[in-house]
């Protein structure tokens, strides 16, 4: 196998917080060596940037190129078609791994990693868990019709009622391929319903419960205290959004050790003077008190973005939110590599040490500014190649 090093630069180690003078070699898609003064068969030069493990984006939504397409009139294929420039994107910005949060089949995951698509390894949950009239029921008063709209039985449905339907929605998702199964534990931030709680309690115990027994972990879409509240006593692995969290909530999360994936570009996304939605004000301000509240209380915080809610070409910015918002630098590039991955449980991931993957990202400029991030991104390597 070749050896390839990249010298001269330096790298960053998300969990010391620290940036040292060393050199990455690479060997058979893993990080094989770092440190000074490295040999190997093939020499990239680095000087000048810092290399930092490759980014993992814990919520969002690659199926889709932009919120126009979750409009149900777009063919299934048109819709998959129009993601692909933005999965090749999306890795060109130095996110190597995005755990997709509803829309993204087995299909689309596995073309990826055999190579036939250019874009960031795919964990996937396929379709959102919901009670009927939740915002998993895509039901057409105008033509009975319950079905998902995005046409795939690849993507089953999500819909169910009670705890042995929820046991069987479970079970449809891990025969279809899921990675991870994704509840919607209240409604959408757009909707009135966005703090209500929509999944019994005994209904998300035994989502947790059947997911425990096929070995995958749940994400919970959760915008209100009391939604979150009750998933965090289930055991679901991370709350998503969480926009409009309380103490009380925060101390349960922070109680049975649940992680929260904030996603602030989706509330943030867009400045008032753009024209930003009424559900948007709200949601900015109750969304910073919320992160504020979970860094007081030590939550663990893992990247995630909700894209295409804004443009997949701002992901990056997510990282400059919870910094300004208060998490230290350290602390964001840790939510955004080595925590993501282990709020993934993905100890291959996350770290630029021997035997992980070989996800590299070099990054031009002060490394602990997040200012511009995305420009300041020269090169990307997956699993050891690079990407062009």
């Amino acid at each position: 196998m070749t050896r390839t090093v990249l010298g001269g630069g330096a790298v960053l180690d998300p969990v010391r917080g620290e940036v040292s003078a060393a050199e990455v070699a690479i060997e058979g898609g893993l990080v094989a060596e770092v440190g000074p003064g490295l040999t190997g068969d093939e020499r990239v030069d680095v000087s000048g940037l810092t290399l930092v493990p490759g980014l993992i984006d814990c919520h969002a939504h690659m199926a889709f190129a932009g919120t126009d397409s979750f409009d149900s009139e777009v063919p299934p294929h048109l819709r998959l078609l129009r993601a692909v420039p933005e999965l090749a994107a999306t890795l060109r910005l130095g996110v190597t791994t995005v755990r997709d949060a509803w829309g993204a089949d087995a299909g689309l995951r596995d073309a990826i990693a055999e190579g036939t698509v250019v874009g960031p390894r795919l964990l996937i949950s396929l379709a959102q868990l919901s009670g009927t009239g939740g915002i998993g029921d895509h039901f057409s008063p105008a033509t009975g019709d319950d079905s998902s709209f995005l046409g795939s039985p690849w993507l089953p449905r999500g819909v169910f009622d009670g705890p042995a339907e929820a046991r069987g929605a479970v079970r449809r998702m891990v025969r279809s391929g899921a990675d991870v199964i994704k509840v919607a534990m209240s409604g959408s931030v757009t909707q009135p319903n966005a703090e209500h709680v929509l999944i019994a309690d005994d209904e998300i115990a035994e989502i947790v419960a059947e997911a425990a027994r096929h070995d995958v972990l749940v994400m919970a879409h959760a915008h209100g205290a009391r939604a979150a509240e009750s998933a965090a006593r289930a055991g679901v692995r991370s709350i998503e959004h969480g926009f409009f969290l309380d103490e009380e909530a925060i101390a349960v999360m922070a109680e049975h050790g649940t992680w929260l994936v904030p996603t602030l570009l989706a509330a943030h996304g867009d400045e008032p003077e753009t024209g930003a939605p009424p559900w948007q004000h709200r949601a900015r301000d109750a969304s910073a008190r919320s992160f504020a509240m979970a860094l007081d209380a030590g939550l663990s915080i893992g990247m995630g973005t909700d894209c295409p809610v804004t443009a997949h070409a701002r992901r990056l910015e997510e990282l400059a939110l919870m910094h300004r918002l208060g998490l230290d630098p350290a602390g964001v590039w840790r939510a955004a590599t080595s925590d993501a991955a282990r709020l993934l449980d993905r100890p291959d991931l996350g770290l630029l040490e021997v035997g992980r993957r070989a996800d590299v990202v070099a990054v031009a400029g002060d490394p602990w500014s997040f200012d511009d991030l995305g420009p300041r991104v020269r090169r990307v390597w997956k699993d050891g190649a690079e990407v062009r």
